[in-house]
């Protein structure tokens, strides 16, 4: 990439103002809402739903705003015909310069109407925030993304680069097709890029809804799923055994419960923790500036650990995520299994975690077999170059002044573990902030703030509008 070239007037006018509590919202982003609103209501879960579908109706909403049929290719693998997706391409004006690509998945985590104070599947807002199943994860994002080129089109904007969208289906469940891996093994033309946009970092609030920093993800940990299984003769349960299946998964289970991985730091982690912890301040504060002088400090770490956002960045976590044993409830049981989800820090093998949990279980009858892996084991994280840097830090001044950018290692998987691989450098940067509790993502009654989501659209749309025209 090249140095950006703008005129200060007309950097003037790609940047947008910070965005308060919104007494109402403006006509634009109403025009907004109705978007988000159509994605998120579309069920895309991988059990009942439909991302092909949510897919044509975001086609709908681009060729609506101009876009040429032949600018619009929506995309499907065969046998999989609600898992599709959509590239978009909005074509620039230089050759010359390499295009750059927005990623977003589209599908969803189950959920369960019964468990959920609200139904999953229609948008709600109550209370200052959006409630639903995708209302952040990761429809937020795919719907900014839509109406950032929709309003690139309607509004005439010629951009120096092409800009592509890709939105993929298949990012939220490890066995499942995977539009991103897709594209990057078939279609990988069509999606080239200079570099991509993704989730995988927005902001953090404190309790009292204030920034403290926006993340720009430098990095990621590798999913790798394991089953735990137990298998016996069983027999009548009225003769019970000390050999039983169950209790021996069991006992193996609570050794994983009461292990923690070594800390480990990146670059990016420990200036995490060496920036956050003055900022943070309090017993977590100073545990924090701890692991970043001594990462070997057990105290400071214990208390790192009592939080789940933060814990994820100081090690490789492993937990039990399902369960499944027995026949009948008269019987004594022939199989158990439990299926153990861990996030391997950067440098880990998925070979040296299945070794650990098999000697945690220190039981042979236990079988430990690492599952299938979702894509390559994440290597050294895309740079963050000026070019990179220079939109966000431009765009996040008007919008949260004074708010630090912090590179972050991302606990979490996102679809970038397929491109980057390829050749297309991915940073994840979404600037919508979330609450200290993670704001239900994965769990029940997800939500994120009516202000975060706006302020997170005009800064994804403030950012790419000068991406697009570096050379």
């Amino acid at each position: 990439m090249r140095s950006i070239v703008l005129s200060a007037s007309l950097v003037v006018s790609l940047l947008v103002a910070p965005i308060a509590a919104l007494a109402a919202p403006r006509p634009d982003q109403t025009a907004f809402v109705d978007l988000y609103r159509e994605l998120v209501e579309t069920n895309t879960t991988l059990s009942g739903g439909d991302c092909t579908a949510a897919a044509a109706k975001m086609a709908a909403r681009l060729k609506a705003a101009g876009f040429a049929d032949a600018d619009l290719h929506p995309f499907q693998a065969e046998g999989h015909p609600k898992e599709g997706g959509l590239v978009a391409v909005l074509p620039g004006s230089d050759p010359k310069a390499k295009a750059m690509l927005l990623l977003a998945h589209i599908d969803v985590v189950e959920a369960k109407r019964e468990d959920w104070a609200r139904d999953p599947f229609k948008l709600v807002e109550e209370g200052g925030y959006f409630y639903a199943r995708g209302a952040s994860d990761d429809k937020a994002s795919a719907a900014v993304f839509v109406d950032t080129l929709v309003r690139f089109k309607t509004g005439g904007f010629k951009p120096r680069r092409t800009v592509k969208l890709a939105l993929t289906c298949g990012e939220e469940t490890a066995s499942a097709f995977n539009g991103a891996g897709y594209l990057a093994s078939h279609e990988r033309k069509l999606i080239d890029a200079a570099f991509a946009l993704n989730e995988g970092a927005g902001g953090r609030l404190d309790a009292n809804g204030k920034p403290i920093a926006l993340n720009i993800e430098a990095g990621e940990k590798f999913p790798q799923d394991y089953r735990l299984e137990v298998t016996n003769p069983g027999g009548h349960s009225s003769r019970p055994a000390k050999d039983n299946a169950i209790y021996r998964l069991a006992h193996g289970l609570v050794n994983i419960e009461a292990y923690q991985f070594p800390v480990e730091v990146t670059d990016a982690s420990r200036g995490y923790y060496k920036t956050m912890g003055p900022m943070v301040g309090g017993a977590m504060g100073a545990a924090m500036t701890t692991i970043a002088g001594d990462p070997k400090d057990a105290a400071a770490a214990a208390v790192i650990e009592g939080d789940p956002g933060y814990n994820g960045m100081l090690h490789t976590t492993c937990v039990a995520t399902m369960l499944d044993a027995g026949h009948a409830t008269n019987a004594l049981p022939q199989r158990a299994r439990a299926n153990i989800n861990c996030r391997i820090f950067p440098g880990t093998s998925a070979e040296q975690v299945r070794a650990t949990l098999e000697r945690l279980v220190a039981d042979p009858a236990v079988k430990v077999t690492a599952m299938g892996s979702r894509s390559e084991v994440t290597k050294a994280p895309p740079p963050l170059t000026p070019e990179i840097m220079g939109p966000i830090t431009k765009v996040a001044a008007t919008i949260w002044p004074g708010t630090p950018i912090i590179p972050i290692l991302t606990a979490g998987a996102t679809d970038g573990a397929f491109l980057s691989p390829v050749g297309i450098p991915t940073y994840g940067v979404t600037g919508m902030f979330g609450d200290p509790d993670g704001n239900g993502v994965h769990g029940l009654n997800e939500r994120i703030r009516v202000a975060s989501l706006f302020n997170g659209r005009d800064f994804l749309y403030g950012i790419v509008k000068l991406y697009a025209m570096q050379e």
